[in-house]
């Protein structure tokens, strides 16, 4: 049963949305056992379950990123080869200028 919202989650919402389960849990397992645990127990289940369901979404959106940039950078490179090589020369120049310098400090 997959939780489908209209809204878009940042990764933050979802680490504030875990951080207020896990303080649930924790005041719920700190009070006496109740009638109501069962249905506590089941609710804080299926909320953690949407959670794992956000955050699987959130990292296939970001795998699909990765693997997309990653083609694109390939392709790029096999289509210009002479000039990837200069940019990541000079950026290799430029990088080892400013360490030196730092590092002169």
């Amino acid at each position: 049963m997959k939780n489908n919202k209209s809204t878009a989650q940042t990764p933050k919402d979802l680490l504030n949305d875990l951080r207020t389960l896990v303080s649930e849990a924790e005041t719920m397992m700190s009070q006496s056992v109740g009638e109501h645990t069962d249905e506590a127990m089941a609710t804080l289940r299926e909320r953690f379950e949407a959670a794992q369901e956000r955050l699987a979404d959130l990292y296939d959106g970001a795998r699909k990123k990765v693997v997309a940039g990653a083609k694109y950078t390939d392709e790029t490179i096999r289509a210009n080869p002479y000039q990837s090589i200069a940019i990541a020369a000079g950026v290799g120049l430029l990088v080892g200028v400013l360490l030196g310098r730092r590092s002169n400090h």
